[in-house]
């Protein structure tokens, strides 16, 4: 890799107060961790770095679940302190989430650069579709709702995200209240990203030859470090917007640029 300009660190930095700043006010707005927004960020920025390509997705994802961590648990005390979690839900999904989070970790770990990526983007792609139809809730099963957190776990740790996109739909359409849903789920990151951020520290250890530096396993502390602090100074300015505007149309929004992440994956793919 060449030394950078100071254009292109300047560049690099802004990337990161922008994407660090929404990956912190969605945490706090619907619960998500902010995996959605950092994947795609570390995954172009270690692009343009020139790590090695068959690392690239799995070093994103990795290290955007680590950054998860202190950011859902700043969203989680900010909502609980405003009365918006659901402890009970919380105690029942612990151990499946936890679980499932590490065993996708692991099957992660095995799968190529274009099947990561692609699984990305077709889930992405799937859950915009979902927020931008705007369909009725209907009470799902409750057999689903027990088993929905060890597939979800699964899924979070595989694409690099806090669980909320998932999550709070299958609450919500279990008849949590929205804003409790948010909350509870923001805590459900924590628990989906730490053990699947140890899955891929340890995964990464095989390809210690490929690995940039400041990387521990497929975890990249320079990184962490640099966006942290970022998503944890803009976390509560999402909560307070979340108590204050329509979650609708939240939904949408979010929806609209979760359609344009996965377009743009599916692109990079052809």
């Amino acid at each position: 890799m060449e030394t950078l300009s100071q254009i292109e660190i300047i560049s690099i930095v802004s990337l990161i107060l922008l994407s660090g700043s929404i990956a912190g006010i969605l945490a706090g707005l619907i619960g998500v961790g902010g995996g959605i927004v950092v994947v795609p960020l570390l995954f172009y920025l270690f692009t343009y770095l020139g790590y090695n390509e068959a690392i690239i997705m799995h070093m994103a994802v990795g290290t955007s679940l680590f950054i998860i961590v202190p950011t859902s648990i700043r969203s989680a005390v900010q909502h609980r302190s405003r009365d918006a979690f659901d402890n009970i839900v919380f105690k029942r999904w612990f151990f499946p989430l936890a679980f499932g989070a590490l065993l996708g970790s692991v099957i992660a770990s095995f799968l190529s650069f274009k099947i990561l990526t692609l699984f990305f983007a077709v889930i992405a792609g799937i859950v915009s579709i979902q927020m931008l139809l705007n369909q009725k809730e209907t009470k799902l099963p409750s057999v689903i709702f027990s088993i929905a957190p060890f597939f979800i776990g699964i899924i979070s740790a595989m694409m690099g995200i806090g669980g909320g996109t998932l999550s709070v739909p299958v609450m919500n359409f279990s008849g949590i209240e929205i804003k409790k849903a948010i909350g509870t789920s923001a805590a459900f990151g924590t628990v989906t990203a730490i053990p699947a951020s140890i899955g891929f520290m340890i995964g990464g250890f095989s390809q210690s030859s490929l690995l940039p530096p400041f990387s521990l396993g497929y975890i990249n502390w320079l990184f962490f470090i640099l966006i942290v602090p970022v998503t944890l100074i803009f976390v509560p300015v999402g909560v307070r917007i979340a108590h204050k505007i329509s979650q609708d149309i939240l939904r949408k929004l979010f929806g609209l640029f979760l359609a344009i992440t996965a377009a743009k994956m599916f692109s990079d793919l052809v």
